[in-house]
């Protein structure tokens, strides 16, 4: 937990894109998701790829939804960011998956595979 200047507890879960690694590996973040019965993933210094469609994925809801907004309220923020998540996996054409959204796609996938293995 972070303090403001008035000295009141921040709970700062939200904001942990963009942390340097030795962030993540700290005591306090990893008791924090502990806490909240979550697990970190990280890789070796160095090996960016395992994150990159994560980095990705934020940075563009960040620029796309999120840069210059102020939210009256927790509440409106999370509601802003459901919205946005839900375009981005039912709406959003994405070039590598012929354009189709990652939810037709993985529904087409999982047919395929049906019907594979029938």
């Amino acid at each position: 937990m972070q303090t403001n200047k008035a000295g009141d507890k921040i709970d700062i879960t939200l904001s942990i894109a963009g942390l340097e690694a030795f962030q993540y590996c700290g005591h306090e973040f990893q008791s924090t998701l502990t806490g909240y019965k979550m697990k970190s993933s990280m890789s070796r210094k160095g090996n960016c790829w395992d994150n990159a469609p994560t980095e990705s994925l934020w940075g563009r809801l960040k620029v796309g939804r999120l840069y210059g907004q102020k939210f009256a309220t927790r509440r409106d923020a999370m509601d802003e960011v459901i919205d946005w998540l839900t375009f981005y996996n039912h709406s959003r054409l994405h070039s590598t998956l012929r354009y189709v959204s990652p939810m037709k796609f993985e529904e087409s996938w999982n047919a395929a595979q049906q019907l594979k293995a029938a």
